[in-house]
């Protein structure tokens, strides 16, 4: 009989046979796309480079300059598509390059679907004051709609990735909501497969009671709480250290991926309704923004 723990641990198990990689052709695209071929190469990876030409931001374009309009951009991406692969970049790697029509989310959808696809990787990069994911204002439902795990490459991410993926310290942050036991394996079966160090931690942004006595409890009731969301195995390549801290949480995240010097991030993505790609207001946005390493996610 499979129990739901070992149901949740057969889930997460690290898999990234086809790895979709979402392009706008920009720099933020640019470095996504190097963490992509860095991934392909460690798991032997099929990669796909998708490209979606939308006109969803010009909703009252009349239809015959839409159409010219929707070529250029084909065109046009067609050009960028064949630089890159002229370039050698994915010299040795299985691939496909992807120019796709339609709605952002649903056509990246359609693909992932299509292909199979076991991890999207998307960039962020900086507009104005703000801070978008790739491809478009409304992006954020990438993430949030997704039903399998997202890598974001933020601004502040390494410049270089690493020619073949090596994660050594990971930090998996998590409050406990829904699908932390999912999000809590996925991080543990990464960090198995990489033999990092793990650190898995909770912030609580208040206490009920801040007398060093009822902190002190606290502390050892959620680091309990941690140890039993991760998997039970017979062999741990991994030492996990549970942490527990309390104040804002985006701010002890980050602080703690200094600490740890975490060259990956992995939390949860809550799925919101009324998408309008503000990222940067949302906790995972705001990581994403400063985090120095990638952030991947995983929908709740």
């Amino acid at each position: 009989m499979v129990t739901a723990a070992v149901a949740v641990r057969e889930k997460a198990k690290v898999s990234l046979a086809r790895i979709l990689v979402a392009t706008d052709f920009s720099t933020a695209s640019d470095r996504a796309l190097e963490y992509g071929i860095s991934l392909a190469r460690r798991y032997n990876s099929q990669i796909y480079l998708a490209h979606v030409i939308s006109l969803d931001a010009y909703p009252m374009v009349a239809p015959g300059l839409a159409a010219v309009s929707e070529a250029k951009q084909r065109r046009e991406a067609e050009v960028r598509m064949q630089e890159i692969e002229k370039s050698g970049r994915m010299y040795g790697l299985r691939r496909e390059l992807v120019i796709a029509e339609g709605s952002l989310w649903p056509t990246l959808e359609d693909l992932v679907k299509r292909h199979q696809i076991n991890l999207v990787i998307v960039g962020t990069h900086g507009v104005g004051a703000l801070e978008k994911v790739v491809i478009g204002s409304n992006a954020e439902a990438i993430f949030r709609q997704a039903r399998i795990p997202v890598l974001t490459v933020g601004p502040s991410a390494n410049e270089e990735a690493p020619y073949e993926a090596e994660f050594r310290n990971i930090l998996f942050a998590t409050d406990f909501g829904p699908g932390a036991e999912l999000e809590a394996a996925l991080a543990f079966s990464l960090a198995q497969e990489h033999r990092a160090s793990l650190t898995v931690l909770n912030v609580a942004p208040y206490a009920d009671d801040y007398s060093e006595e009822a902190v002190t409890r606290k502390r050892e009731a959620v680091k309990n709480q941690l140890r039993e969301l991760l998997p039970t195995t017979p062999e741990t390549y991994c030492s996990p250290e549970y942490v527990m801290v309390i104040g804002e949480p985006v701010e002890e995240i980050l602080r703690w991926a200094k600490v740890t010097h975490a060259d990956l991030i992995v939390m949860g993505a809550k799925s919101r309704k009324g998408l309008a790609g503000h990222v940067p207001h949302t906790k995972a946005g705001r990581i994403m923004r400063v985090a120095t390493c990638p952030v991947l996610t995983v929908k709740s």
